[in-house]
């Protein structure tokens, strides 16, 4: 397995604890990137109440490490492909917040004129090649996009995200065999939020691990705990070293949670409130970097609510500019479609 890159620690004061592999700038940089992905996921969850946003709407609340972590170990001209969950994927990459609220309301001003919704955003600009609501759809897709990569010999790689339930669909061990007979650069990242839709892992899903399946490929891997963003940059750093060197795919299982149900229309009533409470009073992501920043002195309690304030606005403006933005014209039916 190829060694972690290291990056620059902070310089800690007489009352500061040390950093692993972040600066205090990078730490607070990844405290901001959750934030925003929870405060637009829960004004997104808002305006699906109040009729603004139809058809289905799945939240990302909970599992914001995850991206946060591996954007982290991404470069400049890396690709992303996700599924139908992926409003947390697109603010990640750089993507704009006032275009992805309106591409939920439905409005031209939206990533995908207002014709694509929640599950259907792209972005060439940032190398994100959408969310795809057919399940583990985008997992070929992810190959397919690093087959591109290494043909060209460009240097990049491909994230190609999929959760637990996608982990058991056919087409995905078809791609392992031909990444791997390829060595292809793609980072295959199993959210593992431990319920596919409704099912519970240990109800549906005989071997449990994951990413060993990958071993019948002769596919490296590993687990990661997805409520650490910095063990998930950690392990996405050994895994895009892994691919960029030429030694073909890896798989990362990052162990996540979801808050919400799988949808906005799911009351979730396969586990317990209690359980729920549990991860967010012992396992969020976004209190752990907290917790870190205080304890060690990076960042006081106002420099946090500074941040606060930020991301509220911005996710407020992204909202108004969604009521504001004009539905698309009849006319975008015929547009945009391939004859």
């Amino acid at each position: 397995m190829a060694t972690a890159t290291a990056a620059q620690t902070a310089e800690p004061g007489p009352e500061s604890g040390a950093l692993p592999n972040v600066s205090r700038d990078e730490l607070l940089k990844f405290y901001r990137e959750m934030l925003l992905i929870r405060r637009f996921e829960e004004k997104a969850g808002q305006l699906y109440g109040m009729g603004l946003i139809g058809g289905f709407c799945h939240l990302y609340i909970g599992q914001e490490a995850v991206v946060v972590g591996l954007e982290a170990a991404a470069e400049e001209g890396d690709k992303r492909v996700t599924s139908y969950r992926d409003h947390g994927h697109m603010l990640a990459c750089g993507m704009d917040a006032k275009g992805v609220m309106a591409e939920l309301t439905g409005r031209e001003g939206g990533y995908s004129k207002g014709k694509g919704g929640s599950m259907h955003m792209f972005s060439k600009e940032r190398h994100f090649y959408g969310g795809h609501g057919i399940v583990a759809a985008q997992v070929p897709i992810g190959a397919g996009l690093a087959f591109a990569d290494k043909y060209q010999g460009n240097g990049r790689v491909t994230f190609t995200y999929f959760g637990d339930g996608a982990a058991n669909q056919g087409q995905v061990y078809e791609t392992y065999n031909m990444a791997q007979l390829w060595q292809l650069p793609v980072v295959f990242v199993i959210e593992n939020n431990q319920y596919a839709m409704g099912t519970s892992v240990k109800r549906s899903t005989m071997s449990r691990t994951y990413w060993e399946r990958g071993a019948a490929y002769g596919i490296a891997g590993e687990e990661v705990d997805g409520m650490d963003v910095l063990a998930v940059k950690a392990a996405g750093e050994r895994a895009v070293e892994h691919c960029r060197s030429g030694q073909g795919p890896y798989i990362l299982e990052v162990k996540t949670y979801r808050y919400r149900g799988h949808s906005m229309s799911d009351p979730a009533k396969y586990r317990t409130r209690e359980e729920v409470q549990k991860m967010k009073d012992e396992r969020d992501p976004i209190e752990h970097v907290r917790s870190i920043l205080l304890t060690g002195n990076h960042a006081s309690e106002d420099d946090l609510k500074a941040i606060d304030r930020e991301i509220k606005e911005i996710v407020n403006e992204a909202a108004e500019f969604s009521k504001e933005s004009p539905e698309p014209d009849v006319s975008e039916l015929w547009t945009d479609i391939v004859a």
